[in-house]
């Protein structure tokens, strides 16, 4: 099966590492569906650099925590592009609070939003990517806490360990189709989220990270775009950490930690 990718999905591309995904994908040749929660005008911002790559650009708002919503709202952007060969699960939320004290009403918010609405959204691309039969290509965004917890992040470890599960399973169900499904795990990139945003992370310091840094969103993007293309054909199931080498730290990091401040969620 010969995998021609046309047309993509990003969610959560208003800024970030959803944005430079869907840029990464435009200068790839493709059509990008761009969806955004709260930030309409930096969506739209996405949406001219797509444009001025050439390449057609869409936009829609998506709540994942709106899990009656999300699939149509999925439907109606691959509906309106044509079609969808490559859906980017970008979209989440974060929390950060010490488990003990976690209200229900947050846990189930954030598993909504990062692992419910991922379920649903995945779920409304694939079954078009398998109805079409020209294969396909999910990836999801998860994180480092994928692989490794974090004090005060029970709800998101939760959700990104159960993201990576997903897609692992599609990995095996999906194979036969011509789909694959892959996570990218990001350690801390400089981006709204982290706080760091239009900060260049090759100016910050981060002693504990062997490159010494934090990430570009551009260099995640470029692994996402790598699993969208041809020429990752043979890879399904995988989780591919784009953390400087933070995850190879956790033993070294650990006998070299010489007080107790991190097990305050408000540290990390």
């Amino acid at each position: 099966m010969s995998f021609e990718p046309r047309f993509a999905i990003v969610t959560g591309a208003d800024s970030g590492i959803g944005r430079a995904t869907a840029v990464a994908l435009a200068e790839a040749g493709m059509d990008v569906g761009i969806t955004w929660h709260s930030d309409e005008d930096g969506a739209e911002g996405t949406a001219r650099e797509v444009r001025e790559l050439g390449r057609n650009a869409v936009t829609a708002r998506l709540d994942t925590t709106d899990l009656d919503g999300c699939g149509d709202a999925i439907d109606a952007l691959a509906q309106e592009l044509g079609g969808v060969d490559v859906f980017v699960n970008n979209a989440g939320r974060g929390d950060n609070g010490p488990f003990l004290e976690m209200p229900l009403e947050d846990w189930r918010k954030t598993v909504a939003a990062d692992l419910d609405g991922a379920f649903v959204c995945i779920q409304r691309a694939a079954r078009r990517m398998v109805a079409a039969g020209n294969g396909g290509r999910i990836i999801g965004v998860t994180s480092v806490h994928e692989h490794q917890p974090r004090v005060g992040s029970a709800a998101y470890d939760a959700a990104k360990h159960g993201l990576g599960g997903l897609l692992k399973t599609l990995a095996l169900e999906l194979g036969e189709h011509g789909i694959t499904a892959n996570a990218v795990a990001p350690g801390e990139i400089a981006t709204p989220m982290t706080g760091q945003t239009d900060q260049d992370p090759h100016e910050v310091k981060r002693p504990g990270v062997p490159l010494g840094r934090p990430g570009d969103a551009r260099e995640v993007a470029a692994v996402i775009a790598f699993l969208a293309s041809p020429a990752s054909s043979y890879v399904t199931g995988a989780s591919w950490p784009v953390d400087g080498g933070m995850l190879q730290m956790g033993p070294q990091a650990g006998s070299h930690i010489e007080s107790d401040t991190w097990r305050e969620a408000d540290k990390q």
